[in-house]
């Protein structure tokens, strides 16, 4: 026996048993364990991203090196329930992987799920299921491994996964007098206290899997306060506006390293007379969210179309477009992302035709902007699944590559925003 073997038996072999035994251990037992144990020992070298005036940059902590960022992605708000359970985190690995190989570079899911649901992650205000926490831990190391970004939203204005009426049924349980109107959630004090310790408990959290805490994980792109918010009592955006402040102010004393954005539909209200007419509808300007007045870290709007023919859709999504990038790079100064970008194809009369020629219209004004230099910044499409997570879509979803027309326009747009820098291998 050489050298060579003697040095393997001695010390190569007994380590790697070592490293087996333990890492089965910790699979099996991590529950009943008292600490965390790391088992992702390499990730993906990361920069965070931030703003710079009407982009997004690369934030390196060198100024001269800030490069600017355009975003091609897309949503897929399940990634955290179905990484919950072993048989389906496969799943939530093929869709991160997938997008990666579109050339997509963020993608925007819930970070919440509240009540006394099985597979709620608050239970109860300040009441965590560890479990829940483990299967957002494995979202974060899964998209960081493909290189994606994550936008995570914290809490949700409709009552899926409980929402903000969530928050005022436990305030009332506790015998805070609140008013039912869900609205309270902005402005009463103990319910802002739920939220915020929430948001306390997710970005201080230190991911089970990397052992990097939320706070310091370049794999977040931005933590998004709320999914749609609306606040109807106030059609003048007062009582938003002050909670956003809160928040936001909140937040970065918790982390200082992340974008915040709020979630926000793009909506104007009834003056000036002339952009509320931008509007899906007459409805959209009284939601207390005018885009005016409420002046976000950045724009994220989803595009919220009215009950027309195809020619007048597409008149609004251009005009829409338009003046959101226009009002970004001229007035509110701040990068514009289109967060929510979405059409049903299985509407009769109105096919993947139809689909492909909005999107593209979306994707061309992007591309528009960007070579202007202008403050279009990217959009993301709602949404995309894998095989077998059918039961988690809607009328917008699809399972891209099944697709072939749409799934060649998201690869294109990778590629003219140089989102990625292998062009040549995804247009293959």
């Amino acid at each position: 026996m050489n050298k060579n073997s003697d040095l393997r038996e001695k010390y190569v072999y007994p380590i790697l048993g070592i490293t087996t035994i333990a890492t089965i251990l910790y699979l099996n037992f991590n529950d009943q364990l008292n600490f965390d144990f790391p088992i992702v020992f390499w990730q993906k070298n990361m920069v965070f991203i931030g703003v710079n005036s009407t982009h997004f940059v690369t934030i390196n902590g060198h100024d001269h090196d800030h490069q600017r960022v355009y975003v091609n992605g897309w949503n897929s708000y399940w990634l955290m329930e179905a990484s919950v359970w072993d048989p389906s985190r496969s799943k939530v690995s093929k869709m991160l992987q997938k997008g990666a190989q579109m050339g997509l570079n963020v993608c925007r899911t819930w970070a919440f799920s509240d009540g006394p649901g099985p597979n709620s992650l608050q239970i109860s205000p300040g009441v965590f299921n560890e479990r829940v926490l483990k299967g957002l831990d494995y979202v974060i190391v899964e998209a960081r491994k493909n290189g994606v970004r994550l936008i995570l939203s914290l809490v949700n204005n409709l009552n899926a996964f409980g929402g903000k009426a969530q928050y005022v049924k436990w305030a009332q349980e506790a015998g805070i007098n609140v008013s039912s109107s869900v609205d309270s959630f902005f402005s009463d004090s103990t319910i802002k206290a739920y939220y915020k310790a929430y948001i306390k408990a997710i970005i201080t959290r230190k991911n089970s899997l990397s052992g990097v805490k939320y706070a310091d994980e370049p794999a977040i792109f931005a933590w998004e306060l709320i999914n749609e918010p609306r606040c109807q009592s106030d059609s003048s955006s007062s009582i938003l506006q002050a909670w956003i402040t809160e928040m936001v102010a909140y937040i970065k004393t918790l982390d200082k390293k992340h974008m915040v954005t709020i979630g926000l539909e793009g909506f104007y209200g009834p003056k000036p007379a002339e952009k509320s007419g931008v509007n899906p509808g007459e409805w959209a300007a009284s939601l207390g969210t005018d885009l005016y007045r409420i002046q976000p870290l950045m724009v994220l709007t989803s595009l919220q179309m009215p009950h027309a023919n195809m020619t007048a859709k597409l008149k609004f999504v251009s005009d829409w477009l338009d003046t959101h990038i226009s009002n970004g790079e001229n007035i509110l100064k701040k990068p514009v992302l289109f967060t929510e970008v979405g059409y049903p194809i299985q509407v009769k009369g109105e096919g993947v035709d139809y689909a492909d020629t909005l999107l593209k219209t979306v994707y061309d004004r992007i591309v528009v902007s960007a070579k202007k230099g202008q403050a279009g910044a990217g959009a993301l499409i709602w949404q995309l699944l894998v095989e077998g997570m059918e039961e988690y879509g809607d009328r917008f979803s699809l399972v891209a590559w099944k697709h072939p027309s749409t799934y060649k326009l998201i690869l294109e747009q990778s590629c003219r925003l140089n989102v990625r820098d292998h062009c040549s291998n995804i247009l293959q």
